[in-house]
């Protein structure tokens, strides 16, 4: 994808465009990927559906056509993760069926770097996890404790990595660790790029989590890593890592807004089906009520994931706009998908429907890749100094 972290400024789609997109892309993911929803599916069933997914030109959407991906920007990308997370049969931290999962700090390399880790991802050689989060520090990188001491061309690594997405089949680690305690988070982090077979790296354990998923965590003890390995100067890792959790706010605005409008048509279906004491539940005005909030909510956030994916793709600086997308995004998914439970009563509970699926998921997102809390503190912060004078 083409940021402009990475100094590009994106070509804007026409609204033609996007539909055209959303339009093709809904008729496939109903067509080959929504039957999968009660039934799992096997590998050689993925296979074949990557295969169709790259005849359809839904092959990895983000990445340049330069490298035989689609090159969309961060609208094309909403678009993209709308109507993805329409479905629970595509795991809500995993679209790797539409092709290898980069991300901003693997697409910024270039040169023996790019050889070595890009080139192998895009090829499905390989495949890569982001470690930032630790026992003691969340969403606070300034506390990060694992350290990357330099000693001549190399660094040694320490420290303990926790709720690490996908490590265990991972070929290496997108590693953010601290290595200057006094220059804090601007400036005393780095990230470095790390083989998981490198001697003094484990996983210790798996946390099995309430969404069905079983991230990991990693242990370093005395993890030698080439200077080579390192991305970007010593210290920049702040920046380097707010490119990928910059990426992550749209993508989770947009992802509530699929979870939503699926779960809005499932609501409004079943309480014009369903009756209660001799009329239907689309009669009753609580129930339109809660309807007409979901309506709401979900139009307001899918202008909010457009305004800044929008600036996004232009270059502008949209750290405000991303804080507001996920902060009212992840809340207004849960709602929506908590709503629609309730309507469905019983029926919502079980794994019959996709609902309670939904629901654990947009929970989840809450919480990680910055809690709603600590986004709220930053977003406040940012708009008093904007404020000032």
């Amino acid at each position: 994808m083409l940021t402009p972290a990475e100094g590009h400024r994106a070509e804007l789609p026409t609204e033609a465009e996007l539909e055209a997109f959303r339009n093709n892309l809904r008729r496939f993911i109903e067509r080959e990927i929504l039957p999968f929803e009660r039934r799992t599916m096997s590998e050689s069933e993925r296979r074949h559906i990557q295969e169709k997914a790259r005849a359809a030109g839904f092959w990895m959407p983000d990445i340049p056509e330069a490298l035989g991906g689609q090159g969309l920007g961060f609208l094309g990308m909403s678009v993209f993760w709308h109507e993805v997370s329409r479905t629970i049969a595509i795991p809500s931290r995993d679209h790797s069926i539409f092709g290898p999962v980069t991300g901003p700090i693997l697409m910024s390399l270039a040169g023996e770097q790019r050889r070595r880790f890009l080139d192998p991802v895009l090829r499905g050689d390989k495949t890569s996890c982001f470690a930032q989060t630790e026992p003691d520090a969340g969403s606070d990188p300034a506390a990060i404790r694992t350290r990357a001491v330099r000693r001549g061309d190399r660094y040694v690594i320490n420290g303990t990595k926790r709720f690490i997405t996908h490590a265990e089949k991972a070929d290496f680690v997108q590693l953010i660790a601290c290595t200057d305690p006094q220059g804090g988070a601007r400036h005393g982090i780095s990230c470095f790029l790390v083989d998981m077979d490198t001697p003094g790296l484990v996983i210790a354990t798996r946390h099995p989590t309430m969404m069905g998923d079983a991230p990991c965590e990693l242990v370093f003890e005395n993890v030698e890593v080439p200077e080579a390995n390192r991305v970007g100067a010593e210290g920049e890792g702040f920046t380097v890592a707010q490119r990928w959790l910059n990426e992550g706010r749209i993508r989770h605005g947009a992802r509530a807004c699929g979870v939503a409008e699926r779960c809005l048509e499932m609501a409004m279906d079943y309480a014009r089906q369903r009756k209660t004491f001799g009329e239907p539940l689309s009669e009753r005005q609580g129930v339109q009520w809660m309807l007409a909030d979901c309506a709401i909510e979900l139009h307001a956030t899918k202008l909010m994931v457009r305004d800044a994916a929008a600036r996004l793709d232009a270059g502008e600086d949209a750290r405000t706009e991303t804080f507001m997308v996920k902060v009212y995004g992840d809340e207004m998914g849960f709602r929506v998908a908590d709503r629609c439970l309730q309507l469905h009563g019983g029926i919502g509970l079980t794994t019959e429907l996709p609902i309670e699926k939904f629901w654990r998921d947009q929970r989840s997102f809450m919480i990680t890749e910055g809690p709603t809390e600590v986004l709220r503190t930053a977003l406040a912060r940012r708009l008093l100094r904007e404020s000032k004078g």
